[in-house]
């Protein structure tokens, strides 16, 4: 059995960007005075969905994507989609740290075009990720 480094340096680079935007949605929190919720804070909103968001995906992603590597799973491909995924999260967080990312305001079609390469990058490197896997498995 290969140990899953490839995943190993992933889930790292992921979990320092999760503990970032925990600490910043919980500074905005105690600046904004919310406790719960997002109050009537659209940025409180922002912030509470860009951290959600890489929640809901990046666990799932390192745990497949660590059984893809300790299987038959070429390194390359390993290598290629982790890096596909970590940029994509990335970006899709970067996207989501701007009104015109988030909600499409005015000024910003470059964090409007962030957030597509985050939401799609994130797609297809779940659907790269599962197909590779169940191809190799086969």
């Amino acid at each position: 059995m290969t140990v899953p480094i490839i995943s190993a340096y992933a889930g790292a680079l992921l979990i320092i960007l999760q503990g970032v935007l925990m600490v910043l949605t919980g500074l905005h929190r105690v600046k904004a005075g919310i406790n719960l919720g997002v109050g009537d804070d659209p940025v409180m909103e922002r912030k509470i969905r860009r951290h959600g968001n890489l929640a809901e995906n990046a666990g799932l992603f390192v745990a497949v994507l660590a059984i893809a590597e300790m299987t038959i799973v070429p390194s390359s491909a390993i290598m290629i989609i982790a890096s596909a995924f970590v940029i994509a999260r990335f970006s899709h967080a970067i996207a989501l740290s701007t009104e015109a990312g988030s909600h499409g305001a005015e000024g910003g079609k470059i964090f409007v075009l962030a957030r597509v390469i985050g939401a799609f990058g994130t797609l297809i490197c779940f659907l790269a990720l599962g197909g590779i896997l169940l191809f190799n498995l086969m």
